[in-house]
């Protein structure tokens, strides 16, 4: 992480541009992503709303986008944040349960496909400097946004994957839990992404090894 207090302003504006268009390009990749996929199975609503675009002021979030990993980012914390929610109406869907689990997955998915293009340049050049520290950090934040997203808790999109595949009783159970997602994920960042984070991180080096062939 870069010490603002050691760095010299060239570094540390370098360092914040780059952060704000690795999250930029990650975020509206992730989002548009939803909203294709969504179009694609029938439902038009992201399209409608303007989202099933590669614009990223369109799924930018002010706050938790931008001023919250900022802040974070400046005071060394674990880095996070969210975009817009891509607005989505199963009710448009051939198969509603189906198909919501597929716009789930296409995010991550975005990202893990956006990992595999950025490692395959990083090998190209891996010792280009600033531009190869540029490109690992791409495939780094791809791959922790792909495998934080899969993790089964609302809203997160390994909920909406888990309700898609479970048998249709029980995901009608865990359900109603989608009201409270942003309390859940409160919860699970303040209290229990302590104890889990080892193993998600763990998971983050293998991927990086695959990826990239350093960690």
């Amino acid at each position: 992480m870069l010490n603002f207090n050691a760095a010299n302003p060239v570094e540390i504006f370098l360092t914040v541009l780059a952060f704000l268009v690795i999250l930029s390009l990650v975020i509206t990749i992730h989002e548009a992503a939803h909203a294709f996929s969504a179009n694609f199975l029938g439902d038009p609503t992201a399209r409608l709303s303007g989202r099933m675009s590669l614009n990223p002021i369109v799924h930018i979030d002010p706050l938790g986008t931008l001023v919250l990993p900022l802040l974070l980012l400046v005071f060394q914390g674990p880095i996070f944040g969210w975009a817009k929610p891509t607005p989505v109406n199963p009710i448009n869907f051939q198969n509603p349960r189906r198909d919501s689990a597929l716009v789930a997955f296409s995010g991550p998915l975005s990202n893990f496909a956006l990992a595999t293009i950025f490692s395959v340049i990083f090998r190209l050049f891996p010792d280009t400097g600033f531009f190869s520290q540029f490109l690992f950090t791409l495939v780094s934040i791809n791959l922790l946004l792909g495998v934080f997203n899969l993790i089964p808790i609302p809203p997160l999109d390994g909920y909406k994957v888990l309700i898609g595949i479970l048998p249709k009783e029980l995901a009608l159970r865990l359900a109603v839990l989608d009201s409270m997602g942003p309390i859940f994920l409160l919860f699970f960042i303040l209290i229990f992404f302590s104890f889990l984070s080892p193993f998600i991180f763990s998971i983050l080096r293998f991927l990086l090894l695959i990826f990239t062939g350093t960690s």
